[in-house]
């Protein structure tokens, strides 16, 4: 089975070079023209606005430390960037709209591999050190790619390769000579596989695996260590940690793991003596990682070991950092990078913002005509105002500075029932009389809460409505109030205390059916049931309908059953 793998791959790997031999060096060198390869102009828009200024300081930036120690390589802000180990002025390699990031050094330190969006979509690509050419190494625009690493011996990328937006990204093998590559790991389809690191001798692959792209409220542990054997295609798990364990990297000498882990609510970098087992933290906190979320550009930026396994080269807290192997104090490494970044053109529309006294409301909320058809209520910008209808001109009902919604009109018409809010004061039940002349508003309940859905009984004598604590929507953490944990109320329509009519159990919008008076009817996912105050609950449809007495007798609803069921 192995020898069948193995000449499996040695026959791949010959035909596609054998292919590349006979191809033109500056088709190989731009690319296809055909379908899959990049269009005339990969990159739609052109630069617009330029955003030029000297940094000191990065986030997320990833780096690599050259063969001979000399050189650090660095993305910031899209382009990549080069600077000597002990730091200074920065030197830009790449420019332009394409991002840039993730960059590698190859093992002779002459040609870095990077990922770019350059060609239109995402995909591989290596930079000659020398004179600065780019080669696309992957093919095609519907793919992510992350975290490029050279093998050893410098004749193979391997890359995460992701299909689709939430596809599970896979360990792929790229020869640099080209190739359509081939994936490492199939199975389990859901294994997403991120930040390969190899092992000196280049028979182990490192990776940090988790199960699929991107997971809702995250559970830890997310990500786990495991390494892919080269020569039996096995894959063996080495973590398993609650904090999880992601963005593995191995020293030259192979004596040293070191790779992303939490604890608590901060993430650092642990070191495993890979000889003992012994483990322990190299550098803790340094910065937040990316495990809870999709890992665009991996769970953590990019690092290096020094080619003398001595230390670790990272960023964290927006600088760079050399963090020796022994546990002795990190030393900053500081860099000045004059960007002169390239940017699309400005989204900029005008609109003509109106600071007159008087505006025009372009949306009304909550409009309700009059039983006579005379009037229409309905609240603007917050405030309830009544227009005669068919073109009257719009009043106010209230001079009050405060929200005023939900407008209700009495059977006989001669009523409006509204609610008001207000973010320090809460909410209250209102009513402003239409018999004549309009008359001023009327508080009907004594205790602020947050009321809504108000709604007459059909002999005029009572509103009903849902009544919640008024922190429900100050402290809401979602849209508008929680109807979990509320009442149905009702209060005189003279006002008054308010009455309990039973808890709302996830229902909303009382509301009545006029040969049912003394019953309220309620919308809600769950099934229907009906009762009688004193009286077993009976099941009436499995629509989102419930029904409860509204009358004198509405504590037995309550009283005897919190959910009226």
């Amino acid at each position: 089975m192995r020898k069948q793998t193995g000449a499996m791959t040695t026959y791949s790997l010959g035909a596609a070079a054998l292919l590349l031999a006979l191809a033109p060096s500056s088709a190989l060198a731009q690319g296809p023209r055909g379908p899959g390869g990049p269009p005339s102009k990969p990159l739609p828009l052109e630069p617009g606005r330029t955003a030029e200024f000297t940094a000191t300081k990065g986030t997320w930036m990833s780096l690599d430390v050259s063969p001979d120690g000399s050189t650090i390589v660095f993305d910031l802000l899209g382009d990549l960037y080069s600077m000597p180990i002990a730091g200074g002025e920065a030197k830009r390699l790449t420019h332009g709209l394409a991002y840039d990031a993730q960059p590698r050094f190859s093992p002779d330190g002459k040609r870095i591999a990077f990922v770019s969006d350059r060609s239109g979509g995402d995909n591989v690509w290596i930079l000659d050190v020398a004179d600065g050419d780019t080669t696309q190494l992957t093919r095609g625009n519907a793919n992510q790619y992350f975290s490029p690493e050279w093998s050893p011996d410098g004749k193979y990328v391997v890359v995460s390769r992701a299909s689709g937006t939430f596809g599970a990204a896979k360990l792929h093998l790229y020869h640099v000579d080209g190739g359509s590559g081939f994936p490492l790991i199939r199975q389990p389809a859901s294994l997403k596989t991120l930040g390969a690191a190899f092992s000196p001798d280049g028979k182990r692959i490192w990776f940090a695996g988790r199960d699929g792209d991107w997971h809702y409220n995250a559970i830890f542990p997310q990500y786990q260590l495991a390494y892919y054997d080269r020569e039996t295609g096995e894959l063996f798990p080495m973590t398993s940690r609650y904090g999880s364990a992601f963005r593995p990297a191995i020293s030259p000498d192979g004596k040293w793991l070191v790779f992303g882990s939490r604890h608590d609510n901060q993430t650092g970098l642990r070191i495993r003596d890979l000889a003992s087992g012994d483990e322990s933290w190299l550098a803790f906190p340094i910065q937040r990682d990316d495990i809870e979320s999709r890992g665009t550009l991996d769970a953590l930026p990019g690092y290096a070991f020094t080619p003398d396994s001595r230390a670790v080269v990272i960023s964290y807290g927006g600088e760079f950092w050399r963090v020796p192997v022994d546990k002795s104090a990190p030393s900053k490494i500081p860099f000045r990078a004059q960007v002169k970044l390239d940017i699309g053109p400005e989204v900029k529309f005008t609109y003509r913002a109106d600071t007159s006294a008087m505006i025009t409301a372009h949306q009304i909320r909550n409009p309700v005509v009059s039983p006579d058809k005379k009037r229409v209520a309905f609240t603007a910008v917050d405030r309830l105002y009544v227009m005669d209808l068919p073109d009257g001109t719009p009043r106010r009902v209230s001079s009050a500075d405060v929200g005023e919604y939900q407008p209700v009109w009495s059977p006989d018409g001669k009523w409006l029932a509204y609610l008001t809010w207000g973010d320090e004061a809460g909410g209250h039940l209102m009513k402003v009389g239409f018999e004549g002349r309009q008359s001023a508003p009327t508080q009907l309940t004594r205790t602020a809460a947050l009321y809504s859905n108000p709604t007459w009984s059909p002999d005029g004598s009572r509103v009903v409505a849902t009544r919640n604590a008024a922190r429900d929507l100050v402290e809401a953490s979602g849209v508008g109030g929680n109807v979990l944990g509320g009442d149905f109320v009702w209060v005189p329509a003279a006002g008054g205390d308010v009455t309990v009519i039973a808890p709302t159990g996830g229902l909303d919008v009382a509301h009545f059916v006029t040969s049912q008076p003394d019953r309220i009817y309620a919308s809600g996912f769950r099934e229907v049931w009906s009762r009688s105050a004193g009286t077993a609950p009976t099941r009436s449809s499995t629509s989102g309908w419930w029904a409860c007495r509204a009358g004198p007798a509405a504590s037995a609803c309550s009283t005897r059953s919190t959910r009226c069921w």
